[in-house]
């Protein structure tokens, strides 16, 4: 293995201005896990492009059928790391659901999900929404048009279903903010229920990305919030249509995170470091050149291997637009960052986010103090490993000195209001604050029970 690795750094030695400088691996056979959606892409670049291999890593990247499965791969070791959804992590560390300490060194992107409704719903959502000068539907689309839907489907005897594909993803609580943003209530977690479905006005529950399509045509659910590429694979079948992104709903939120153990960082410190240099370059070569590189990336995830869909859909996302009705295609440059405005960095500021949510809707029991807050997601989220590799990448020519966020605290500038869909800013060194600002959710001093909120 040596003797091939030294071939491979010669030859990029030859064929390259600059070269990764190699660590002491403590491990350099890993297995990575991801879940087939387009945002997986730094993983699958960082293998094609061999930067994995610059770093001496011989890396095996291996697709999940669930966001479970990945999650328990990655705690009993079979996978060294994962693509993770951002609240896994933290959800992890706390002890909801799954119990284990998981450490994010590394975001994956920003923005790149979606809210699919289907045909039938679209019909009966149109007349609620304005109209600009061309006859297309105004963006961003309040989920206040939703509510005489979930009305008449509820005098009608029947209750409004939507999919989102884990309880601790960024999918769930984007498709709650909006929900709750337009007046609608999503349901609370109670002790002991992990359906979310108490107080609901529209009932969510569990549906793997891929399955969502056709959970969508089957009539089991009327909606969905999932990743690309299955909104677009809605409009491409002629069964849904997308109403919002998240990039409307939250400019350059947050998206998923790569995941490990405490314990492999601790154990395999250049291992990690070596990691976190791969990605932070896929990340590089993803947005470099204004996205000049997204049509070989689409090529890339187009494999079975990876997300396995037709190049065409994931193409409709990828390279800078969005398609809402079909042939209602619109320019959302952002709707897939993986470098730019700091993307890799992992911010506290957006640990905590995804904690004020879960508290939000009864997954933290109980109310919680700013400091708590603070606590917690420098538990998780390491950008000192982050910083560490980046200087490595910047000193060895491979990612340019202005890329990185040197001297930030780890909190960014708070979100202006007019960036959200309620209108709310938020400010991740006053959560409590943040969470007193929302109407639709738990307050300090309120708890669930089976019966509701109480408090």
């Amino acid at each position: 293995m040596k003797r091939i690795l030294i071939g491979l750094v010669a030859t990029t030695c030859l064929t390259s201005p600059a070269f990764a400088q190699m660590l002491e691996l403590e491990k350099d056979e890993l297995t990575l896990g991801f879940i087939k959606l387009t945002d997986m892409a730094p993983l699958a670049v960082a293998y094609e492009q061999g930067y994995f291999l610059d770093e001496g890593l011989f890396v095996t990247l291996e697709a999940q059928a669930n966001w479970k499965v990945l999650l328990d791969g990655v705690i009993d070791g079979t996978l060294d790391g994962a693509h993770m959804l951002a609240g896994q992590p933290l959800a992890a560390t706390i002890g909801y659901g799954t119990e284990a300490h998981i450490i994010t060194p590394f975001s994956m992107d920003l923005n790149g999900n979606g809210i699919t409704v289907s045909n039938e719903v679209w019909e009966m959502m149109k007349p609620n929404i304005p109209e600009n000068a061309d006859g297309l539907p105004q963006h961003p689309i309040s989920a206040e048009a939703l509510v005489p839907v979930v009305e008449e489907f509820n005098a009608n005897g029947e209750a409004f279903k939507m999919g989102m594909v884990f309880p601790v993803s960024t999918h769930n609580y984007e498709l709650r903010y909006w929900l709750a943003a337009g007046g609608l209530n999503p349901g609370f977690y109670g002790d002991g229920d992990a359906t979310g479905q108490i107080g609901a006005d529209v009932l969510l529950s569990v549906t793997p990305p891929p399955q969502m399509p056709a959970t969508l045509e089957a009539g089991t659910i009327h909606g969905y919030c999932v990743g690309e590429p299955w909104n677009q694979q809605a409009v491409f079948k002629g069964i849904g249509v997308p109403v919002i992104t998240d990039y409307e709903i939250w400019k350059n939120n947050p998206e998923k995170v790569f995941g490990i153990t405490a314990e492999f960082a601790e154990e395999n410190p250049n291992t990690t470091l070596a990691l976190t240099k791969a990605l932070i370059r896929a990340a590089i070569w993803l947005d470099e050149n204004d996205n000049a590189n997204r049509e070989e990336a689409v090529e890339i995830l187009a494999r079975p291997e990876y997300v396995g869909a037709d190049a065409e859909v994931i193409a409709n996302s990828m390279t800078g637009t969005f398609e809402y009705e079909k042939g209602d295609v619109r320019e959302v440059p952002d709707f897939n960052v993986f470098f730019r405005y700091n993307a890799t960095y992992p911010y506290y500021s957006d640990a905590i986010w995804y904690l004020t949510q879960m508290r939000r809707w009864g997954q933290i029991a109980e109310a919680k103090d700013d400091q708590w807050y603070f606590d917690t997601a420098e538990q998780v989220y390491r950008p000192d490993i982050y910083l560490e590799a980046a200087r490595m990448l910047v000193d060895e020519g491979l990612a340019p000195e202005d890329g990185f966020p040197w001297d930030t605290d780890g909190y960014k500038a708070p979100t202006p209001a007019e960036d959200i869909i309620d209108g709310l800013a938020y400010d991740g060194r006053n959560p409590t604050g943040y969470l007193e600002s929302l109407e639709i959710g738990l307050k300090a001093g309120q708890t669930v029970s089976g019966s509701g909120v109480e408090g």
